[in-house]
């Protein structure tokens, strides 16, 4: 079917536009890119730089943390071994590493072997720096409070002992064995068996604890008139009571 003169000058019209519309967008596209194709380009260049180097980062980090822990282990085996000498140096340049996890093991260990030979306030200042410092994990910083307010016991006012222990001293936390146990020999200190003996029960039932501390725990609890296995029969009992109730039965 022949198209119309009207029909024709339509399709000529529609075909021009498009050419015209093309035209534009090429020509936007092509200034565009002239006034800022070089920033873009600036932008993606750097951005792959920046990936790349965090990936190269990454890998530096995970070779420095490989080497450290193969050192930790040297000095480790130097000590059984008796090269305390060896061992020390290693330990002394662990102590600085960047890791947090191997620096603050290698001053832990060297504020023991201060504190076997005697020089307790060297050790004593090694575990209150690992205790403060805050880069650490929260772990070995808890630890170092530990054995920081062990070395200290004999010094420290015994309110002290337990307002510095109190966040570690509650039954489930993973230092409630030894900050309980220093706590309730503070209350011990002060005369007050009646929150001693408690304590020590709770170390003496508190499951995943070593054997000796639990043993040591349930004779302190029984001196102080708390009869551990007694204390659990009621509580078991005191639990099917109540499980009981709420059934109904």
């Amino acid at each position: 079917m022949a198209l119309t003169p009207t029909e024709k000058r339509a399709g000529s019209d529609e075909a021009f536009l498009r050419e015209v519309d093309d035209a534009v967008r090429a020509s936007d596209l092509s200034n565009f890119w002239t006034r800022y194709g070089r920033w873009l380009l600036a932008i993606v260049v750097s951005g792959l730089l920046a990936f790349g180097g965090w990936i190269f980062y990454q890998q530096q980090q995970q070779a420095a943390a490989d080497r450290q822990s193969e050192e930790f282990v040297d000095a480790m085996d130097k000590l059984r071994a008796g090269q305390d000498k060896e061992a020390r140096a290693k330990l002394a340049t662990l102590a600085k590493a960047e890791q947090p996890g191997y620096r603050a093991m290698a001053q832990l260990v060297e504020a023991n072997l201060l504190g076997e030979d005697g020089k307790t306030k060297e050790a004593i200042a090694i575990y209150a720096k690992v205790a403060g410092d805050s880069s650490l994990p929260q772990t070995f910083r808890d630890l170092a409070l530990i054995r920081q307010t062990s070395a200290e016991f004999d010094t420290l006012a015994p309110q002290a002992v337990v307002d510095r222990l109190k966040p570690l001293a509650t039954p489930g936390h993973a230092w409630f064995g030894s900050a309980g146990e220093l706590t309730a020999l503070a209350y011990l200190k002060m005369g007050k068996e009646n929150l001693a003996g408690p304590i020590f029960a709770q170390i003496a039932k508190q499951e995943g604890l070593p054997p000796t501390l639990r043993s040591r725990a349930q004779q302190m609890a029984g001196a102080l008139g708390i009869d551990t296995v007694q204390v659990d029969e009621k509580r078991n009992a005191a639990t099917k009571a109540g499980e009981t109730a709420a059934n109904g039965e």
